[in-house]
């Protein structure tokens, strides 16, 4: 019988940064962390760009952060938490060319952060109201990382609208899976923005098909013109919503995730060891239209 770490609480933070203002953005996160960690949450999970905002455009340069300073910038502001408190949190990563959109992992234990992994966002959109590439480099590698809890992949919005990422991040092993995201409230229909109806459907589409946990926080508020939607969700593995917060203001939302349920998902419908058992003939395909 494999060894599964006891039910752990996840918190998805939505929240609304003070756009331009980095010193009160992060004020204003380490706050509302502290809140959920007094909640009880094990595990806070951050919207994309939760520090600075979102439409940013060139100005995205004077507010960037290398991971070290991000985290330096969260230890100093988290010195009295109650416990151990992992922290996954989506910013803008500063480097010798353009930006990332990336995400840190990291850990505080005794007011002490430790970073664990730093993803860049793979999928840059530029369509509609988005213009990613024009301002960001694109990142090359997995956003898979080791946690006390097990096994957790990263995503920053646009990837998870490619199926291929959850793809692989389930082959690497993952089991929750954590999305950071900012998206523009478009094409509402009844009392749902479009694009959130399609979070909604393909978050559970993954989960029921890999299963696994995901948890996605999303940014709220309004930039240039924009309401970003809101409506963070936790979905279990067999694609059923937990909790969803509401559309567009500040929330917070704790579950718990209980890694059994990956086991009984799995063995129900048996879908992800199908894909692994398959693996090296599916990348033998991958090879073969790659010439």
């Amino acid at each position: 019988m494999r060894h599964r770490p006891a039910p752990f609480q996840v918190a998805c933070l939505q929240t609304k940064p003070t756009k331009g203002d980095l010193n009160k953005s992060l004020n204003h996160l380490a706050e509302t962390i502290i809140q959920a960690a007094n909640e009880g949450a094990d595990l806070v999970v951050l919207p994309e760009s939760a520090p600075t905002g979102y439409v940013l455009e060139g100005g995205v340069d004077e507010l960037a952060l290398t991971p070290a300073q991000l985290t330096s910038e969260l230890e100093v502001r988290l010195q009295n938490l109650p416990k151990q408190l992992d922290i996954a949190i989506s910013y803008y990563e500063k480097t010798a060319r353009r930006p990332y959109n990336s995400a840190a992992y990291l850990t505080i234990d005794q007011g002490k952060a430790t970073l664990l992994h730093n993803y860049q966002k793979f999928f840059l959109p530029t369509y509609g109201v988005f213009d990613e590439h024009r301002f960001h480099e694109e990142g090359s590698n997995l956003g898979i990382v080791e946690t006390r809890f097990g096994k957790i992949g990263i995503l920053i919005c646009e990837d998870v609208w490619h199926s291929i990422l959850p793809t692989l991040l389930t082959v690497a092993g993952a089991e929750l899976i954590l999305i950071h995201s900012a998206s523009p409230a478009r094409e509402f229909q009844a009392d749902k923005p479009g694009n959130l109806i399609r979070y909604d459907e393909m978050l559970q589409g993954l989960c029921n098909e890999h299963g696994v946990f995901c948890a996605m926080a999303m940014l709220a508020g309004f930039e240039g013109g924009k309401g970003l939607v809101g409506g963070s969700q936790i979905v279990n593995p067999m694609g059923e919503r937990i909790v969803q917060a509401q559309n567009f203001g500040e929330q917070i939302i704790i579950a718990e995730v209980d890694m059994a349920l990956v086991d009984q998902a799995r063995a129900a419908t048996p879908l992800a060891s199908d894909l692994k058992e398959r693996w090296l003939a599916i990348t033998k395909i991958v090879n073969e239209l790659a010439k």
